[in-house]
């Protein structure tokens, strides 16, 4: 899905390439439910959701106008597969999920990567996507004292060609940190 097919505004967005990469990680061809953790335009939860058809998705969301941007982006690409929540994680949910995504923690990472411990299946996958060096920091000791393992990290930079007068540059996007890890069970113990 192209960025321009999303309602914008004002709020933040995962850009195409980033969004995809973290979709790939998410490892859902067999998920029956991605929870999607300060979802902003809800770009991830429905790019996934168009892609896997069986697939249900909570969209956690504490900003009105970003909750507003979910909603009309949910009805444009016609979903019904997408519930959007209105709050701040970490917060109870009654589900288990089979992944989630982190793409905003408004500043409760740590206590949103342990509560994806105990929301997540048994080898369910968590993918974070962060931009701030002091974040990634915060997640990969968050993650040494969760039950994740096998945890992998990239950092991505993506420029697309733009116009410049009668020439053309690479304008850079800002590079994000991609983290994927899958929660731990009995069989990742004994490897």
């Amino acid at each position: 899905m192209r960025d321009d097919e999303f309602i914008r505004g004002p709020v933040p967005m995962t850009k195409r390439e980033i969004r995809l990469v973290s979709v790939d990680r998410l490892e859902l061809a067999r998920a029956r439910l991605l929870i999607d953790v300060g979802a902003g335009t809800g770009s991830v939860g429905i790019e996934a959701a168009c892609r896997y058809p069986r697939l249900r998705v909570m969209a956690l969301e504490r900003n009105p106008d970003a909750l507003a941007l979910i909603r009309d982006n949910c009805a444009r690409f016609s979903l019904d597969r997408v519930e959007i929540v209105a709050g701040e994680a970490p917060l109870p949910l009654a589900v288990n999920a089979d992944a989630v995504f982190i793409g905003g923690s408004g500043g409760n990472l740590s206590a949103i990567i342990r509560w994806a411990g105990e929301l997540l299946l048994p080898g369910g996958r968590l993918v974070i996507n962060l931009i701030l060096q002091e974040n990634l920091s915060e997640a990969l000791g968050a993650l040494r004292q969760a039950p994740f393992v096998r945890a992998d990290c990239i950092q991505m930079q993506v420029a697309g060609l733009t116009g410049l007068g009668s020439g053309h540059f690479f304008k850079p996007n800002n590079p994000a940190f991609i983290i994927s890890c899958l929660k731990e069970n009995t069989h990742d113990r004994a490897l």
